[in-house]
C-alpha cells in the first residue's frame, strides 16, 4: 500500500484521535557525528584501485555505468558489499522484508562481521516492517542503524501508527525519498530503486522498470557528504532510542533465522542489455566499464521536511535545479517519471519551452500500470493541455511493456515505470530519486545527479524509447477532441483505443472524491 492511500485513510480516520490520543517521540538527543572515510584511508582498497584504474588525466571527472536490469542492479550491490574493506553507507526510502531486502541486510551483516563499518539509514515510514531486524543489527559490532523522521506512534499496524501520529503531521507526510549505496567511499549506486523484490524483477505480479547509476570518481565524495549530512542531522534517531534492542546472542539468533533460507545472488545473463559483463565479473578481473564525464550531485537538505513555506522548500531543491536544466534546453527534453503532476508552474514552463521550439516528450505510467491511481488522477487533469501545448505524451502500458525484452524478463508479471530521468538536448541527463510532482518539490527530500555526457544519454535512449512497443502514445481526436491511446506493435502497426486502458469507473469516482480533499502537493 502506497503512502498517498495510507495518508488519506489515516486522514479520514483522524476524527478518532480524540478517542485514542496522539503519540509523540521522546526528546531529540544529538549523537556523536561520524563521516565517510577520507580518500587516503581507502586509496589502497581493491575497489578504490579498480575505480580509478582507467580514470582520465582530466581532474574532477566521474565514472558512470547504467544499471538498467533488475538482477544486474541487485547483484552489483551484493558484489560491492562482499568486497567492502572499510565502510558501507546505505540510505533508502523503502527496504522491504522480502527476498531482496533480507539478502541485502545479510550482505551488510556479513560485511560488518569482517570489520567493515556499516551505517544504515532508512526512512521512518516503512521502517516498522523490519524494526525487530534493525534492532538486532544495531547491536552487532561495526553496525549502526538510524531512522529518518520516524513515526511518533511506535506500535501497531502501519495505518494505526499513521493515524496516531497525525498530531505531528510533519512526521507522517514528509519523507526521505533518497536512494544511495556507497562502499569504501570509492564506488556508489544511486538512482530510482528502493530495495524490494519488485525493483529487481522478483515479484510474481508487477515489476518496475527502473534504472540506477554505478558511480566512481569525484561524484562519490559528494554523495558521501550528502549521506553524512543526513546521518548527522536532527531529523534522524538511532534505533536504540526508538525500540529496545536485544542482547547480542538473541540478536544473532534472530538474524540467523531470518537470513538462513536465502540464495546468495540473483540469476543474470552473461551480458547485460548494453552488452556489458556483470559488475561481479568485471571486478573479479580488476576493471570496470565506465563513461567518464562532468557531473553535479543534487541533494535536498535534511531540514527541508521542516519547511512550512512551500517557496522555501522549493528554493535550491533538487526539483528546482532540475527544472532549471529544462528551462535551459534548446532542442529537446525527454522526461521519464512514473508520477508526473506538473502543476500550473510546470505547465507554464512546458508551454514556454514549446513556444521556443523545444521538442518535449513525457513518458509516464498508464492507468493500468500505475501503483498510485491518485497521482494518475492528478496528472490526468493536465493531459489535454500538455498535448495542446505540443508535448508528446506517452504512457507505459502494464501488458505492453513486457514485450520489450530490453527492460527485463517480466515472466508472468506486468510492468510498471519507476525510473526518474530527464535527458536534455541529448547531452545532459538527470537521474535520481525525484519525481516530477509536488511531493518531490515541496515535501520529500530527494537525491540525484546531472551528468554531462552524450554517450550516457545515448545509452539511456537505447534502453527506453517512447516510440517502442511498450507505451501508448496519447493523441487528441481531430474530429471531436477526445483522448486517444495509440498502441504500436513490434512492426509499427497502430491500434487506436478510445477507452482509457485500465479504467474502472468506480475507482475513478473514488479517486475523484479523494482529490477534492487532498492537496495537489501531496500527490
Amino acid at each position: 500500500m502506497q503512502i498517498r492511500a495510507l495518508l488519506l485513510r489515516a486522514w479520514l480516520l483522524g476524527v478518532l484521535l480524540v478517542l485514542v490520543g496522539c503519540a509523540s517521540l521522546p526528546p531529540f538527543e544529538a549523537q556523536p557525528p561520524t563521516s565517510a572515510p577520507a580518500v587516503a584511508e581507502v586509496a589502497q582498497t581493491p575497489l578504490a584501485r579498480i575505480a580509478r584504474a582507467d580514470r582520465p588525466e582530466t581532474p574532477g571527472l566521474s565514472g558512470f555505468r547504467l544499471l538498467a536490469q533488475g538482477p544486474t542492479a541487485f547483484n552489483a550491490r551484493l558484489t560491492l558489499a562482499e568486497r567492502a574493506q572499510k565502510s558501507i553507507d546505505a540510505q533508502y526510502y523503502i527496504l522491504q522484508r522480502d527476498v531482496t531486502g533480507l539478502a541485502f541486510l545479510r550482505g551488510l551483516r556479513e560485511a560488518a562481521a569482517r570489520g567493515v563499518r556499516v551505517r544504515l539509514l532508512v526512512d521512518g515510514l516503512y521502517a516498522p516492517i523490519s524494526e525487530d531486524l534493525y534492532a538486532a543489527l544495531a547491536v552487532q559490532p561495526n553496525f549502526e542503524v538510524r531512522q529518518f523522521n520516524p513515526l511518533p506512534a511506535r506500535s501497531g499496524p502501519l495505518p494505526w501508527r499513521l493515524m496516531r501520529s497525525l498530531g505531528e503531521l510533519r512526521h507522517v507526510n514528509r519523507r526521505m525519498h533518497n536512494k544511495l549505496f556507497v562502499v569504501d567511499n570509492s564506488l556508489a549506486i544511486t538512482g530510482g530503486r528502493n530495495v524490494a523484490d519488485e525493483y529487481f524483477m522478483l515479484s510474481g505480479t508487477a515489476n518496475f522498470v527502473d534504472i540506477d547509476l554505478l558511480v566512481s570518481g569525484q561524484a562519490v565524495g559528494e554523495l558521501s557528504q550528502t549521506f553524512d549530512d543526513y546521518w548527522n542531522s536532527a531529523e534522524v534517531r538511532p534505533m536504540a532510542s526508538l525500540q529496545p534492542v536485544p542482547e547480542r546472542e538473541e540478536a544473532a539468533r534472530r538474524l540467523d533465522a531470518a537470513f538462513a533460507p536465502l540464495a546468495r545472488d540473483l540469476y543474470e545473463p552473461g551480458l547485460d542489455v548494453l552488452g556489458l559483463p556483470s559488475v561481479k565479473t568485471q571486478l573479479d578481473q580488476g576493471w570496470l566499464t565506465q563513461v567518464w564525464a562532468d557531473a553535479r550531485v543534487l541533494a535536498d537538505f535534511p531540514a527541508k521536511i521542516r519547511q512550512d513555506d512551500p517557496e522555501a522548500a522549493f528554493a535550491d531543491s533538487v526539483t528546482q535545479r532540475t527544472l532549471a536544466q529544462v528551462q535551459g534546453a534548446r532542442d529537446e527534453v525527454f522526461i521519464v517519471s512514473p508520477y508526473f503532476v506538473p502543476g500550473e508552474r510546470g505547465l507554464a514552463l512546458v508551454e514556454d519551452a514549446s513556444r521556443r521550439g523545444v521538442r518535449l516528450v513525457v513518458l509516464t505510467n498508464a492507468l493500468n500500470a500505475t501503483d498510485e491511481t491518485l497521482v494518475y488522477g492528478g496528472y490526468s487533469r493536465y493531459r489535454e493541455r500538455l498535448l495542446k501545448a505540443g508535448v508528446k505524451v506517452y504512457e507505459l502500458g502494464a501488458e505492453l511493456v513486457v514485450r520489450d525484452r530490453r527492460l527485463g524478463n517480466f515472466k508472468s508479471s506486468t510492468g510498471r515505470l519507476h525510473a526518474k530521468v530527464a535527458v536534455i538536448d541529448g547531452r545532459r541527463m538527470f537521474i535520481g530519486s525525484m519525481n516530477f510532482d509536488g511531493r518531490s518539490a515541496w515535501l520529500n527530500t530527494e537525491l540525484g545527479l546531472i551528468v554531462e555526457s552524450t554517450e550516457l544519454a545515448a545509452q539511456f535512449r537505447q534502453l527506453i524509447d517512447e516510440r517502442g512497443p511498450g507505451a501508448y502514445e496519447l493523441r487528441l481526436d481531430e474530429a471531436d477532441g477526445a483522448m486517444l491511446w495509440v498502441e504500436r506493435d513490434i512492426d509499427g502497426a497502430e491500434t487506436v483505443r478510445r477507452q482509457e486502458p485500465g479504467l474502472n469507473p468506480l475507482y475513478r469516482f473514488r479517486d475523484w472524491l479523494m482529490l477534492q480533499v487532498l492537496p495537489e502537493e501531496m500527490l
